[in-house]
């Protein structure tokens, strides 16, 4: 019997690949809004990161979500992501 396929990304912060179901993604929709997004299927550009505190700690201070989905990042959203991590 064939094997099913895992989904790799890569953490924007570490650049390593992990299962999809390791990461979070953090999606920026047409309209310019800023999801975080469990589910893994909101349409839109789309960055994920480790379920990890020090990586989501790091990615706050270096503001690269801003850098990569290319807006200015609510700090609501980064209280949901520590949420979620922790």
């Amino acid at each position: 019997m064939k094997q099913k396929k895992i989904p790799m990304r890569s953490c924007v912060v570490t650049k390593e690949k992990y299962p999809k179901q390791e990461l979070i993604r953090i999606v920026r929709t047409k309209d310019g809004n800023i999801m975080v997004d469990p589910t893994g299927k909101i349409n839109g550009k789309g960055a994920y990161l480790k379920k990890d505190i020090t990586v989501f700690e790091k990615a706050k201070k270096t503001k690269i979500l801003d850098k990569i989905l290319e807006v200015n990042i609510d700090e609501n959203i980064y209280d949901e992501l520590n949420n979620l991590i922790k």
